[in-house]
């Protein structure tokens, strides 16, 4: 009779301690991809924490908490923090939003590495159970892939291997912020905390983003190519991404760098004329004058005619699926 109540009694524990998700702490967490990531996490039956700026907001759903922080002010929630088995760190200006003047540049990364500086003095001074931090970063570490080819008359360029998450940093704006970006979450390894990075590409997603820029002359007939069209674009569908995310989460071996993208990248005209022909509407392909970008975008421009081959070997050998591997699969699940 012992020996039943005893094994009833651990049965009873084991079920509540399977059951009893992790709480999930995100930065950014009103934005595109943290929209998407929280209302994942709580389908799955995690408890997910939001930090906001916005003090005393309140949430309606299940599980899904608010807390203050001022990455200005360089103050947090103590009581998110000693919640939070693990942080999602999204938090960061948008890069695509405004011209790049120099106050602008000077906002994107600001926004970055102080919202990092605030996590790790706060992991460092506040007692809590955090067990891995999972912070974005993205592909725009890596510069441009395409190189003149020396053997070319033409001066002709070729394209080296994809780039891997062993290559260094480029030396144009994005590699700087990248690297700065990366470098000020990394000392909460010194906490003995797990650090994943992900260095994510361009996110399809229905909800907005870069879709919807390249969906607007469409809706006039123009499907506009950018340029030449030949550079490649490194993309990701905003699912496959989310799922990256848990992952990291979830599987311990997963520390370090990875790249978020999807294993077929494309050129810019091939995405473009796919988007029109998922669309199923009357379309002429028109090509955008690099002149004209440059006029419109200013210095912004050289990044939508960078071409970046990203592979994205290293997190398929840790064992991730994608469900979006080809961008006309990617494109039919966006429109």
């Amino acid at each position: 009779m012992m020996n039943y109540f005893r094994l009833t009694v651990l049965l009873i524990s084991y079920l509540y301690i399977t059951n009893t998700m992790a709480t999930i702490l995100i930065t950014g967490g009103t934005g595109l991809v943290g929209k998407a990531l929280g209302q994942a996490l709580l389908e799955k039956g995690y408890s997910v924490i939001i930090l906001s700026r916005r003090v005393g907001r309140v949430s309606d759903i299940d599980n899904l908490t608010y807390a203050t922080w001022n990455v200005e002010q360089q103050t947090i929630d103590k009581e998110a923090i000693a919640k939070a088995d693990c942080i999602i760190h999204l938090a960061g200006e948008s890069v695509a939003d405004k011209r790049w003047t120099k106050k602008r540049k000077q906002e994107i990364i600001d926004s970055r590495v102080n919202s990092s500086k605030l996590l790790v003095n706060s992991l460092q001074t506040i007692p809590n159970k955090v067990e891995a931090v999972v912070s974005a970063s993205a592909i725009g570490w890596y510069g441009k892939d395409l190189t003149p080819n020396p053997s070319s008359q033409s001066g002709e360029e070729r394209r080296p291997r994809k780039f891997e998450e062993t290559d260094l940093q480029a030396d144009d704006f994005l590699g700087i912020t990248c690297k700065q970006w990366e470098q000020s979450i990394e000392p909460i390894i010194e906490s003995g905390i797990r650090l994943v990075k992900l260095r994510t590409g361009i996110v399809l997603c229905k909800e907005g983003g870069a879709l919807k820029e390249f969906l607007k002359p469409l809706r006039f007939g123009i499907a506009a190519i950018l340029g030449k069209g030949k550079q490649i674009i490194s993309w990701i569908h905003i699912d496959d991404l989310v799922k990256m995310y848990i992952t990291a989460i979830e599987n311990s071996t997963i520390n370090g760098v990875y790249n978020a993208v999807a294993p077929n990248p494309v050129s810019n005209k091939e995405l473009t004329l796919q988007l029109a022909r998922t669309k199923k509407r009357f379309f002429i392909p028109i090509h955008v004058p690099s002149l004209i970008l440059k006029m419109v975008l200013g210095e912004m421009s050289i990044e939508v005619l960078k071409s970046t081959t990203v592979s994205s070997n290293k997190i398929q050998q840790a064992g991730f699926l994608f469900t979006f591997p080809s961008v006309k699969e990617a494109l039919a699940n966006c429109l």
